[in-house]
């Protein structure tokens, strides 16, 4: 109590100036003390946020720690989803994210626990142990001093007062000398102690900077880990995704949409000419009368999805007409591609017809293959959708006109309407001799249905007969129920139908030929057509 009470007079000496303070600590010994508080705080913040990073319950072992991460919850979801999903993409998408999300979460486990027992553990330990022993030490070293110091002061204010009061002053004295002597002896010893601690510690700089190496190795360890993982997973992603056909058709270029699904012709294209077909061919102004934005938005959605559900859709041939304009429309590249952009717009300005048609043709076997056999399918079925012209009011250049901005643009025009305005002439001049003479451009037979997807009507037994056009070929559709409106507007035109049929140039058990009007140029000798060689094209179609 006595020795307490000293140390704090003798604090409060040294305070106010009243005594002076004994500096035991050499300069190089207090850079080290002071580098100790920065060293510490390091080590405090370090260990502070690298448990902050830490998914995993801090001090459980990797299973347990596995079982509570993020990571393992988003792949047992992944997983029960996928056994939901069965077979389709989305159920082997998910199968194999769920597999390498759980890896991914048991290589995250397994680090966190190394993390914290190589570095974290070691992190805390020297801020929360090593360092406050040295300055524990620091502190009882200060305390020793102030005794030291008191015991000084007192002995020189006994050997001050000893000059005037000779009694009992030298026993006091040796006592003091005593005490003097005993108290600067423990200083020195805390102080070697304090010091050798000190200079121990800071030998070993290197070793608590391997810490951090360690860290950053185990950090690198890991995330090759998981990139491995994540290697291993997405080349089978890739191949759920590259081998599932249902892709969106819309906005898609042409020849990848082909190759993707197999298709000869794309299926917005075929699915819209054999709906057109089935209840379309007698519309009055297919093609030029707008569909409802919802019907239309709902039937482009049905085809992305390649589904088989299009019955309803029978009833509103303006929509099936609006989804194949669409559809064309979309394309990052019409249908007769930018690089013949500047050959058909400088063949639709050639005046004399029959040397228009013969460059035409030549342009024409100029297309792609995906782009040729396509842009053939779909002339034919323009060609027939012109042929009840009477009914429907779509003649051949009618059809160029709605039609043929959607077949062919310059690539660096504006908008829409510019893109329009702009081609809509040369459009119009090209289209319109190409559908009018169709037969003679491609005198292959095309089958409408050429992907056999869509189911024949039986053959009818009543006035309910579906549309055969000039030739009789079945052109196919969508197994379904006529809308009675249609049934009865067939058999009103029955005979106006039967008329067209007989005054065309193949009767209704024909097929469908090609048909070259008496004033028809010939083909060049030796040229390319869709199907091989041609010598030369029939100079007319007998019937057959």
């Amino acid at each position: 109590m006595k020795k307490q009470f000293n140390r704090m007079k003798q604090l409060a000496n040294q305070t106010v100036g009243r005594a002076e303070k004994t500096e035991v600590l050499s300069e190089d010994l207090l850079q080290i003390e002071r580098r100790l508080d920065t060293v510490r705080s390091m080590c405090h913040h370090s260990h502070k946020r690298l448990m902050a990073c830490f998914q995993g319950q801090h001090g459980t072992d990797a299973e347990r720690r596995h079982k509570k991460l993020p990571l393992t919850a988003l792949a047992q979801n992944m997983q029960e989803a996928s056994t939901q999903l069965e077979d389709s993409l989305l159920g082997k998408m998910l199968e194999t994210c769920g597999d390498a999300e759980n890896q991914l979460a048991l290589e995250l486990s397994q680090h966190e626990v190394f993390v914290e027992k190589e570095i974290v553990d070691p992190l805390y330990g020297i801020a929360e142990v090593e360092i406050p022993n040295i300055q524990k030490q620091r502190k009882q070293l200060a305390k020793l001093v102030l005794d030291w110091d008191s015991v000084r002061a007192r002995w020189n204010q006994a050997h001050k007062s000893s000059a005037t009061n000779f009694q009992g002053l030298p026993s006091k004295i040796d006592t003091l000398k005593e005490e003097m002597d005993e108290a600067g002896n423990k200083v020195e010893q805390c102080k070697d102690q304090l010091a050798a601690d000190m200079y121990n510690f800071m030998a070993k700089e290197g070793e608590y900077g391997k810490f951090f190496v360690t860290l950053l190795e185990a950090q690198a360890d890991y995330h090759r880990k998981a990139l491995a993982v994540l290697e291993k997973a997405l080349p089978e992603l890739r191949a759920h995704q590259d081998k599932w056909a249902e892709k969106p058709a819309f906005g898609t270029p042409l020849e990848e949409h082909l190759k993707r699904s197999g298709r000869e012709i794309a299926l917005p294209i075929e699915a819209c000419v054999m709906l057109l077909l089935e209840t379309g061919m007698k519309e009055e102004g297919l093609f030029r009368i707008g569909a409802g934005a919802s019907k239309l938005k709902k039937l482009k959605a049905a085809l992305d999805c390649s589904t088989s559900h299009l019955d309803e859709f029978y009833s509103d041939p303006h929509a099936v007409a609006g989804a194949l304009k669409s559809y064309l429309r979309e394309l990052p590249e019409p249908l007769m591609t930018f690089n013949l952009y500047e050959e058909w717009t400088q063949v639709a300005s050639v005046q004399d017809q029959d040397k228009k048609l013969q460059d035409l043709w030549r342009t024409c076997q100029k297309l792609p293959p995906h782009n040729f056999v396509n842009f053939r399918y779909l002339i034919k079925f323009l060609a027939k959708l012109a042929q009840t012209s009477d009914i429907n009011k779509m003649t051949p250049s009618n059809i160029a006109i709605v039609l043929g901005p959607n077949l062919l643009w310059a690539k660096n025009e504006g908008t829409l309407a510019e893109m329009a305005a702009a081609t809509s002439v040369h459009v119009v001049a090209v289209i319109e001799p190409i559908i009018q003479h169709a037969n003679w451009f491609f005198p292959e037979e095309v089958e409408f249905n050429v992907s056999e997807a869509f189911v024949p009507l039986a053959t009818p037994t009543s006035n309910h007969s579906s549309y055969t056009g000039i030739d009789s070929v079945d052109s196919g559709t969508l197994e379904r129920k006529r809308p009675a409106s249609m049934a009865v507007m067939e058999g009103d035109l029955v005979k106006k139908e039967r008329c067209v049929q007989s005054c065309s140039p193949l009767h209704a058990g024909g097929s469908w030929h090609a048909e070259v009007n008496p004033g028809s140029p010939v083909l060049p000798e030796g040229t390319r057509g869709p199907g091989g060689v041609h010598s030369a094209p029939p100079a007319r179609v007998q019937r057959v």
